[in-house]
Parts: structure tokens; sequence; C-alpha cells
């Protein structure tokens, strides 16, 4: 049995381990911590998603998403039964939760709005359901009255099943039913947020949708359909982002970007051969969706790759679509900040290509990655802790896609067994030695890195996995009536790092 998080999969077989790597890149595992504060404006808070924390799946005229439509009718997907259904029912616990982002001290609240809760059947013309509107309405307003600054997602993977019916993002009328949807948000909300991202991690909504699975709704046309819903995703994202610099812009003055994720591909030896495929790896996963958005089309490698393997096949156009000239000028620039969700590290070794005729996202990009068995393990078997790659990460954003509008971490967080409380030694060590990392990209390779948002703060529902592992800082009694939170040790060490800039005891300014 499986479960999933950012749209990687996760299995229940590996144990915790404590020690550190003495791969040939053991070196790069070390325990310093920097004790340079971080800068005084930077962005600290947690992140979540609508379908993870919120319940209710049903309750105040809240249509199906496509997660809801699966626990119905997919119930063998998610272990123990455990879904979205009710969770940890922050439907419910609006003000207990805003309570815990006090008490953390932070400055910073990534939500996402449920799109059915809005538009119950994903259509602006099948009408309004103003109990949704003002759930969001209420949530936004106390957060800025506590000074928290509301950083709103539009779709986290959760689109309308009504939609999906009609081929959701492999059919293009997704487009204007999603230009619909965007434009209500930033005229019910747009004053009061300033911080926006369309979606979130498109790679695992299309490829963990419609090419490798992980993610609902599943429906699987390996190396045609990821690419199809990647197009429109992209399309739809450019054109809400000509609409809001045409009517919004002018008077709300936010900033719109795509959540992007990327596991660090560090090449498995200094082969050329090596090199080149976790580059190419990099641009296969990242570049997909980071190229057009910021130079306006897909990156070279993926149209010479996937266009080679469909001529030899006989197809007389690629499986990749193309972008109309039009097209590519909507999506280029089409980004106010770079947003990216960082966890673990690959390494990669390049292998022979597969036939042609076997078609799928993996052998279009055709790389060996794998993780060392003495890297620091958890209890899930795609993370294990690797710090070192953060720095990489961010460094490779910063040289690609330039970093002159801020990187954004709006993702960061360990997974451990949900019901430990004494946290410390792996959450809370986790987050130090990320952090460092992060720290040692700002000050000593002066990338201009903003704001850094915790997964999570509450333990929540994790896709399909449920809440048998978990990355909340606060435990929830998923079986009490009221969904008990309760503190576990890293809250105090990340509160301690929101409160002071500091990750150690004392620190020194930056110069």
């Amino acid at each position: 049995m499986t479960i999933i998080k950012g749209g990687l999969i996760l299995s229940f077989i590996c144990l915790i381990h404590r020690g550190t790597a003495q791969t040939t890149l053991g070196h790069l595992f070390s325990e310093e911590v920097s004790n340079i504060s971080f800068p005084k404006n930077f962005k600290w808070g947690y992140a979540s998603a609508a379908y993870q924390v919120e319940g209710a799946w049903n309750l105040d005229g809240k249509g199906p998403s496509v997660w809801d439509y699966d626990a119905r009718n997919n119930p063998d997907w998610f272990i123990n039964g455990q879904n979205g259904d009710v969770g940890p029912d922050g439907y419910h616990n609006v003000d207990v939760d805003i309570e815990l982002l006090l008490r953390q001290k932070v400055n910073t609240y990534r939500l996402s709005i449920a799109w059915t809760r809005i538009l119950p059947n994903g259509l602006l013309s099948g009408g309004i359901n103003q109990k949704g509107i003002d759930f969001y309405k209420n949530i936004i307003t106390k957060l800025r009255a506590n000074n928290i600054e509301p950083v709103v997602t539009m779709m986290h993977w959760d689109q309308p099943r009504a939609l999906e019916d009609n081929g959701g993002f492999l059919n293009e009328s997704i487009i204007p039913a999603f230009l619909d949807y965007a434009t209500l948000l930033w005229e019910t909300y747009g004053d009061d947020v300033q911080w926006w991202t369309t979606f979130n991690e498109p790679k695992q909504i299309c490829g963990g949708g419609y090419d490798w699975g992980w993610s609902s709704p599943q429906n699987l046309l390996p190396g045609i359909g990821s690419y199809i819903c990647g197009h429109n995703l992209l399309r739809a994202h450019a054109k809400a982002y000509k609409i809001y610099n045409e009517r919004f812009r002018e008077t709300q003055k936010g900033k719109i970007s795509v959540n992007l994720d990327l596991t660090w591909q560090e090449p498995a030896t200094n082969s050329p051969e090596d090199e080149e495929a976790a580059e190419r790896g990099r641009l296969f996963w990242l570049g997909w969706f980071a190229h057009p958005m910021v130079f306006g089309d897909y990156p070279e490698i993926m149209k010479q790759r996937i266009g080679d393997r469909s001529r030899r096949l006989n197809l007389t156009t690629s499986r990749l679509p193309e972008f109309t000239e039009e097209e590519k000028e909507e999506l280029k620039d089409s980004i106010d900040f770079f947003a990216i969700q960082m966890y673990t590290t690959n390494l990669v070794t390049a292998q022979e290509d597969a036939p042609v005729n076997e078609t799928s996202f993996d052998n279009d990009l055709s790389i060996n990655s794998y993780q060392p068995d003495d890297w620091p393990t958890t209890l899930s078997s795609w993370f294990r802790v690797v710090p070192w790659g953060a720095r990489r990460l961010l460094n490779w954003i910063r040289d690609t896609y330039g970093d002159e509008k801020g990187i954004f971490i709006t993702e960061n967080g360990y997974p451990d067994d949900q019901t430990i409380l004494e946290d410390m030694d792996t959450r809370g060590r986790c987050h130090k030695l990320y952090l460092s990392n992060i720290n040692d990209a700002i000050y000593k390779d002066k990338i201009n890195v903003i704001g850094y948002l915790a997964w999570s703060l509450i333990d929540d529902v994790e896709w399909y996995g449920g809440w048998v592992v978990t990355f909340g800082q606060y435990n929830v009694d998923f079986t009490s009536e009221n969904k008990t939170r309760t503190p576990k040790q890293s809250t105090e060490y990340y509160r301690k790092v929101v409160t002071t800039g500091c990750l150690v005891d004392d620190c020194v300014e930056p110069l």
C-alpha cells in the first residue's frame, strides 16, 4: 500500500535512521548550523491545502472534487479508509487554527481555496455558493486582522469532478472555466490578498493525474495525458495572469505565481553522461513549467526528445503540444515571484532509452534516480534528509531563471509517525538543517530568498495516505470529537526561529 505527499510515492517500510550519510557526497552532510540572522523582512509561516485540512466535503453547498469522488468510488485507494471527508476538520476549527498561528508568531499563512466550495460544479454559470465565499472571506479577514499575510492558492490538486467528467485538464474547455473562477476570486478577495498562486505543483496534477498515477483522477494516458494537461494548465495560468494585469493589478497590486516542486537531481558521478542526465531531470521535472512561464516555451531538451521519439513512432506531430506565438508571449514573464517546494534529493545516472513505442513521461526523460542506502531515512521511503540539496536547488533556480523577483520557499517539511510528539531530533532537526542551507544560500551565495513556509501547521490528510504519516508540527487527534490539536516539540523550536530569525542560541547580524 502506498501513500503520497507532493505527488511523490510513500511507503511505510523504512525505519528512522539518525546517523550521517557516508557516501561519496558524505562531506556535504554537515551538522554545522549557520549563526547569521535571517533578513528582517523574511516571510515566515506555514502552508496548507483545502482538501487536506478542511473536511466538510459536502457541507454548505460544496460540490465534489476529484478527490471527493475517488473517496466515494475508489475507497481502496485510501489507506485504512482515511480520506478528506472530515480529516482535521479545519472547516469548523478556523478560530482554533488561527490561534495556533498566533502562538507560532508567524507573519504568513498559505491556504488554498476549494474550487467546488465556491463554484459547486466548477462553472460560473452553475451558480456561486455564497456560503463558500463567506467561509474564505472569514479566514482572510481574520488573518489580516492578526497581521498574518494570506498567500492563496487557487487550485491545490482538487479540480471539480464535474469538469473532470468532461475531460478535466485534457479538455481545453477547462481554461475558460478556470478564468471565470480566478476572476471571481480576484473580484471577491483581491483587495485583501496580495500573494496568489494559480496552481500547486502542476507536475503532480498532470503527471500524477494523467500519466504515472499517484494522484486523482488517475485518468492515465502515459506519454500523452500529462503533456496535454500541462499545456492546458499553462495556457490557463498565462491567460489568468493577463486578466490580472489588465483588470486588477493597478488597484490591487498583487503578485502571482505557480507553486513548482523539484526533488533535487544530483549527478551520481562527475561523468558528462551523469551530469547531462541530472540536468535533463531538472528541466523535465521543473523546467516543464518554469521555462514557459519565464522564457515563453518548453525547454529545448523536452521538445527535442519528445519530438524525436514521436517521429520515430511515425506520429505526424509531437506528443508535446506546441504553443502559438501569441501563447508564448502571454506565457513569457507570467510570474511575479518564483515559488518552489523542496523536500529531498536523488542521485542521477544516465541510462539507455526505452523503445519509442513504450510511451511515458519517464521514458521520454530516461534517467535513473535513486537515493543511497546510507542517507538519513524517514518513515517515508521517498524522503531522505538531504539538507545540502536545498542549497543546490536554490543556486540552480537563480542561475537558470534569475532571482530578481525573489524566490519563495512555499513548502518544506518532514514526514513522521503521526503519534510522535517528541520530534525535535527528527522534524525539528530537519527544519534546522534545511534552514541553515537556505541561510547559506542567502548570505554565502547572495540568492534573493524572500520566505519559508513549513509544511505543515497541523497533521492533515496526506492524500491517499490518510494520517499514518504526517508532516504537522501540531498533532491532531483524529479520533476525538473536536480533532484536538496538541503541540509537538518542533513547535517550540520553529517559534523561536520565527521570532528571533536565528537558528542557534546566539546569532550575529548580517554584514
